[in-house]
């Protein structure tokens, strides 16, 4: 297995906000440079600009909507480009539904799962064809603590994300390849003020920092562990959840605050 150092290039979809710029930003600090993607061109701009004065790395921007297979294929290109390896692969970019499936529209649904689970699938698999060439490399899939409950189609794709991580890093472990996901639960970001959601609908002390779950979540990945669910009480939430009748993990109600759904941002 080859060693993976600082000065390797990690790719974060969702970069410019919460946990993806967290996890831009800690990829940094460890020496690697960064490939940001995300739809804001000038927010990607603003973001590798400090990323390359703080920490004296090289940041890429790659301006792409993970919802429209122009902009997969764009970063799947990247990916695949053999002359500009990528040794980590942060499939962060996510959204969130405020309405009931019944009252979104099916495009709104489609986009959604194209965002969550298409997408994923696909940068992992370009990600994935140079790594195991090299034999080494490191994917890290945001899930959700929902992903152990049942928050209509959420919970389902995010549990996606969970069982395709557990089976992809089994399968592709003893070829140096590791791989993640990490299921934070609330997280102090922008996620849930994009979609309108009345942020008082959870207590304080289940809202979690971004530092804390992408610190936990990379730690994870390098010790080789397919699921990371950061803190104690998340663990115990996620334990409680998979043991309980379904009607029980359906979770509190998502208020909203105004009317609309979320843009594609950081995941959780």
């Amino acid at each position: 297995m080859t060693a993976q150092v600082p000065g390797t290039t990690a790719l974060i979809t969702g970069a410019t906000a919460g946990i993806g710029a967290e996890f831009a930003r800690q990829l940094a600090e460890q020496g690697h440079h960064v490939v940001l993607v995300a739809r804001d061109a000038e927010r990607l701009r603003a973001a590798a600009h400090e990323l390359e004065n703080n920490y004296s790395i090289t940041a890429e921007v790659l301006s792409a909507d993970l919802t429209d297979d122009a902009g997969v294929a764009a970063v799947v290109e990247r990916l695949s480009d053999p002359s500009r390896p990528v040794e980590i692969l942060v499939n962060n970019a996510g959204t969130g539904l405020l309405k009931p499936f019944d009252q979104n529209s099916l495009d709104e649904e489609r986009r959604h799962l194209r965002l969550h689970v298409q997408a994923p699938l696909e940068l992992c698999h370009a990600a994935l064809q140079g790594m195991l060439a090299r034999g080494s490399g490191r994917i890290i899939n945001v899930a959700s603590v929902a992903a152990f409950a049942n928050r209509g189609s959420y919970s389902a794709a995010k549990a996606w994300q969970v069982t395709f991580s557990r089976w992809a890093n089994l399968a592709y472990a003893g070829n140096g390849v590791k791989v993640t996901a990490v299921c934070p639960g609330f997280t102090q970001t922008e996620f849930h003020d994009r979609m309108g959601m009345d942020k008082t609908v959870a207590p304080r002390w289940l809202w979690l920092h971004a530092d804390r779950v992408v610190r936990e979540g990379l730690a994870d990945n390098e010790r080789g562990r397919a699921v990371s669910i950061p803190t104690k009480r998340y663990k115990l939430v996620a334990a409680v959840s998979r043991a309980l009748p379904a009607r029980f993990t359906s979770g509190p109600p998502r208020r909203p605050v105004h009317e609309g759904s979320a843009g594609a941002g950081s995941a959780q």
